[in-house]
């Protein structure tokens, strides 16, 4: 069973390497548009509010597979060209989980007590400084939990790029059939190597959910 890793390691290291490099720039462009998407959904702007909540209800409503597409297949033809299929991918994994980030920050938000936000705007503060400055901070500590199990859900997805000729870990069923190599075994490892990548966020969420855990 080992050998159809140590004879393939080149082909499994590649591909788990750049699942790591979707996870964590996607992860990140996530995490920003998906708080700027919350900030807009909390503003005194109707507008905003209405961008917020068009965007988000858009995109849980559409497959990833499909967001996929759209940026592969239609983009381009629509004049929007972007570098590689790789960076397609960055870019339907950032729009497609930055909608659920958003309702998970948002959901944070409105945990804070409404009076702290009341108190730092009759000091002066803008919106900007009262989110950043005072309900952020507190909307993230409480947060943490959900927000990891959205960082698994972002991994488990990268798959999907395998389809859009992204070479990474989601291909590497198929490039394993064409070497004439066990099709069971290779997903034993691709189990493996995702179990591996999952584990730290696994126990990352158990310690945040510790801390924020209200004593009995």
């Amino acid at each position: 069973m080992s050998s159809v890793l140590l004879d393939n390691w080149e082909l499994f290291r590649i591909g788990f390497l750049t699942t790591i490099k979707l996870f964590l720039v996607a992860g990140v462009l996530s995490l920003v548009l998906g708080t700027l998407l919350a900030a807009c959904r909390v503003s005194s702007l109707p507008a905003l509010r209405a961008v917020g909540t068009g965007y988000v209800n858009t995109m849980r409503s559409t497959p990833l597979v499909l967001v996929f597409a759209f940026l592969v297949f239609a983009a381009p033809k629509m004049g929007v060209e972007l570098p590689s299929f790789f960076w397609a991918a960055i870019a339907a994994l950032t729009a497609y989980t930055s909608a659920f980030i958003c309702e998970v920050v948002r959901s944070g938000i409105n945990t804070v007590p409404a009076g702290q936000a009341e108190a730092a705007r009759s000091v002066g503060m803008t919106f900007l400084q009262v989110l950043g400055i005072v309900v952020l901070p507190q909307a993230f500590r409480a947060i943490m939990p959900p927000l990891t199990s959205t960082a698994i859900a972002l991994l488990k997805n990268t798959t999907i790029a395998a389809g859009f000729s992204v070479v990474e870990a989601g291909s590497i069923p198929a490039a394993m059939a064409e070497r004439g190599e066990n099709q069971m075994v290779t997903l034993f490892w691709i189990t493996v190597g995702f179990l591996i990548l999952i584990l730290p966020l696994v126990l990352a969420q158990r310690w945040a959910e510790r801390r924020v855990a209200v004593p009995a």
